[in-house]
Formats: C-alpha cells, sequence, structure tokens
C-alpha cells in the first residue's frame, strides 16, 4: 500500500487494486465527497484515447439528484418488463453462442443462488434486476455516454477510461459495478439529466463501499486460463 504523506489516503497498489476490483450489488449509505469522484475521474482521464481525442462524457449524480432520477427510471418501466424500451445499440451477442453463453449463464445462476431465486421466480428477479436502477443503493451515481456520430474507436475509448475508473475506485478502497442496463432508459435519462440528444446513452456505474453482509457480494467470478485466449509466439522457453 502506498500512504499520501499530505492527506494520509491509502492507496492499493495497481496489481491489487485490478485483482481485487468485482462487480458490486450492494453498497453502504457512507456519502462520497465530490472531491474524491472529481479524483478518480482525473486519474481515469489519463486513459488512452486514438489521437487523444478524450470522447467520454460523465452525468455524476449523488444526493437527492441521484433519488430523484432513480425515481423517474422505476416509474417510468412498464409492468411487463416485455414492453420496456431497449437501447438503441446491442451490448451483447445478437446469436448467443458457446462459450459465451455458458460463461453468462454461470454467472446468472450464481448470483442468483446467493439470492436464493430460483428458475422461473420472475418476482423475485424482477425486483433485483430494478435495484440496477437504484445503484444497488450507491451513494454515486454515474451516467456515461458519447456524442452519437463518433465511430467505433470512441467506444473502445470509452471501454479503456471505464476499466481505469474501476481500478483507480478500488485502489482507493471504493467499489463499482458497471451497469448496461441505463442505456435501456436512455429517453428517461435524456430527459431527467438533460443530456443533449446528441449524446447516446452507452452505460452507467454505481460507485460506493462495499456491503460486505449483504449476500450477492459474496459472489466470485471466475476467469478462464490466459493461454484459453492468448497465442504465444517467438518467446523464449520458462526455465
Amino acid at each position: 500500500m502506498t500512504t499520501n504523506p499530505e492527506t494520509g489516503q491509502v492507496w492499493l497498489p495497481a496489481n491489487e487494486a485490478i485483482a481485487t476490483r468485482r462487480a458490486v450489488r450492494g453498497f453502504l449509505k457512507d456519502e462520497i465527497p465530490g472531491s474524491v469522484v472529481r479524483e478518480l475521474l482525473a486519474l481515469a482521464s489519463r486513459a488512452p484515447s486514438g489521437s487523444n481525442i478524450q470522447p467520454w462524457k460523465i452525468h455524476a449524480v449523488s444526493g437527492e439528484p441521484k433519488r430523484l432520477l432513480s425515481a423517474a427510471i422505476l416509474e417510468s418501466l412498464p409492468d411487463d418488463a416485455k414492453k420496456r424500451t431497449k437501447a438503441d445499440w446491442e451490448y451483447y451477442p445478437v446469436n448467443w453462442r458457446e462459450p459465451y453463453i455458458s460463461r453468462r449463464r454461470k454467472l446468472g445462476w450464481s448470483l442468483y443462488g446467493l439470492l436464493d431465486i430460483g428458475k422461473g421466480d420472475v418476482e423475485k428477479a424482477e425486483a433485483f434486476r430494478r435495484r440496477n436502477y437504484e445503484f444497488f443503493g450507491a451513494p454515486v451515481g454515474l451516467i456515461f455516454t458519447l456524442d452519437e456520430d463518433l465511430e467505433i474507436g470512441s467506444w473502445l475509448d470509452l471501454g479503456i477510461f471505464l476499466g481505469c475508473l474501476a481500478v483507480a475506485a478500488r485502489g482507493r478502497g471504493l467499489d463499482t459495478c458497471l451497469q448496461q442496463s441505463f442505456a435501456d432508459v436512455h429517453a428517461v435519462l435524456h430527459r431527467e439529466l438533460k443530456i443533449p440528444e446528441t449524446e447516446k446513452v452507452i452505460c452507467g456505474m454505481a460507485l460506493g463501499y462495499a456491503d460486505n453482509t449483504v449476500p450477492q457480494n459474496k459472489l466470485v467470478t471466475e476467469r478462464v486460463p490466459v493461454d484459453e485466449f492468448t497465442s504465444f509466439s517467438g518467446f523464449p522457453i520458462d526455465g
């Protein structure tokens, strides 16, 4: 760990921050000062971007504005989940196939198992999904947008920024959850946050201190071995 001699703030080393980053779906109510959010965003802004155009745009809410935003979103949701709006772009594969479908199912059933949500328990599953729009109780909510005329390179740049932000937050002892679900309620976000129509809603992020007493935060996700997704050529033989 590294301690700032001026502030006394303790930071995790980069490798530990990366290794301990996780998707947290239950947060303590402890408030996060705006100065800390600014600090993390400034740090994440060191992320690389093509030709240094830095395309990301962030809409940060806390306190009463966050509560009102969540209330507006939840009020907009129809009772029938099948009638809900969707993002005007695809995050997941249109046609699911292996190995991705098995990985997704494993995550879903592992999470639902911790929450005691059985197969076909639509009511409990829906109640938990709606917690997305309350940022899982986190004190800070972040909404990320891009100008709609930007190309795939800028989407990649935003992805790198998001990764840097999640790791920076973890380095400061905070936790996050990236939330694609906010793209599905883009109309409400445009209205409530006065986001220009020329900006496309990409995702949200919950930010705060993890509540480790809730069952969903006991989830430990797996990662496939490096050799499963990497081809090595030209390297010396180890040992």
